[in-house]
């Protein structure tokens, strides 16, 4: 294909981070969104153009990041203007914010009621805006509409084996939740430590992209594979569809992923995390003899509920990415990995309401 492309990522990388100086919105991401829909704080306009370019050059020219965290970002922003027109008060300017991280969700997944819950459920964990529900489930369910007419393909994945509700397939499934609630913790640590080591040995942004760049280049020619370049969607696809798991798949796109979003690439780190689930679950099923492409399901809850701290969100987003029927195995392996992940995260403003293990008020905000 376009193995050339991969070549420019240095290049993508300069652009990047020349765009976001440029655009004056250097340290904005999805953290900055949230707090956004909390805060007074508007999310400046410029970051618009800066993430939708920024992300779409990562995707491009193989580093490892998805485009959701493009699309929370995009949401944010795009409300923040239409706030910015319509003078908006404050509580108006925080429920329109969830409106647009939810209906961009919703565009990118084809996952309108999981991206309502998702976006209402994501900024505080544990303590739902009701006022919000309808306003975000209305602009979700009007993005998925919109981007279904312009042919948008929604994420599906057909499941040919669902196991009758049992206890050997549940202790099956909640063995891959443990599994993933812990690899949940480590991938947040491994992005937290990516940032910080890339940031200690390069002062300079523009040094620090291009070193991440080369370590890619390098790490793929290595591996002899594209597989962890991008999104990784196609992989996650092959899994349903038959393909057999490399044991050490979800660690090198773990490590992929680090090193892409530790040096300064732009875009998300959902769509890997969906990869390292996927992967993960169906490792774990190879090893309890237990069915891959249902586990590799379990393992995408898993992740995703013990990453974001979604649980809610996570039963609805399965049961629109695979169907309802294995809604009760979904559902365990979302809670499990939730209660399990602790207070680990991918996004630092998230902030705890409650105690995952006991009714203690954490922030009263």
């Amino acid at each position: 294909g376009n193995s050339f492309l991969l070549f420019l990522l240095p290049i993508g990388g300069i652009i990047s981070v020349a765009l976001y100086k440029l655009c004056r919105v250097e340290g904005y991401g999805t953290n900055q969104v949230f707090e956004c829909a909390r805060s007074e704080k508007p999310v400046p306009l410029a970051l618009m153009p800066a993430i939708f370019i920024g992300s779409s050059l990562t995707h491009l020219l193989g580093g490892s990041a998805g485009k959701e965290g493009a699309a929370l970002q995009l949401g944010g922003s795009i409300s923040s203007l239409i706030s910015k027109i319509f003078k908006l008060d404050e509580n108006s300017r925080h429920i329109l914010t969830l409106c647009g991280m939810g209906a961009l969700f919703s565009a990118v997944f084809g996952t309108p009621i999981g991206a309502c819950v998702f976006a209402l459920e994501v900024v505080r964990v544990g303590n739902f805006c009701s006022a919000a529900f309808f306003p975000t489930m209305i602009s979700s369910v009007t993005a998925f509409g919109i981007s279904s007419l312009l042919k948008v393909e929604p994420e599906r994945f057909h499941l040919s084996f669902i196991p009758e509700f049992a206890p050997a397939p549940l202790l099956s499934v909640l063995l891959i939740a443990i599994a993933g609630a812990l690899v949940s913790v480590i991938f947040c640590e491994l992005l937290h430590i990516g940032e910080k080591t890339f940031r200690r040995l390069f002062k300079n942004p523009f040094i620090r992209v291009v070193a991440g760049a080369l370590i890619i280049i390098a790490l793929t020619l290595i591996l002899g594979t594209r597989d962890y370049n991008g999104s990784g969607v196609s992989v996650i696809h092959g899994l349903f569809t038959g393909e057999s798991v490399k044991y050490e798949a979800f660690i090198l796109k773990m490590i992929f992923t680090a090193i892409t979003v530790g040096c300064g690439f732009k875009g998300g780190e959902i769509v890997p995390t969906l990869f390292i689930g996927a992967t993960m679950g169906a490792t774990v099923s190879a090893l309890l003899s237990f069915d891959g492409a249902f586990g590799a399901a379990v393992g995408m809850a898993a992740l995703f509920a013990g990453v974001t701290n979604t649980p809610v969100a996570t039963i609805f987003i399965c049961a629109e990415m695979f169907g309802g029927e294995g809604i009760i195995f979904f559902a365990m392996a979302s809670v499990t990995s939730f209660l399990l992940s602790g207070m680990t995260g991918l996004y630092s403003s998230q902030k705890f309401t409650y105690s995952k293990l006991k009714e203690d008020l954490i922030s009263e905000e």
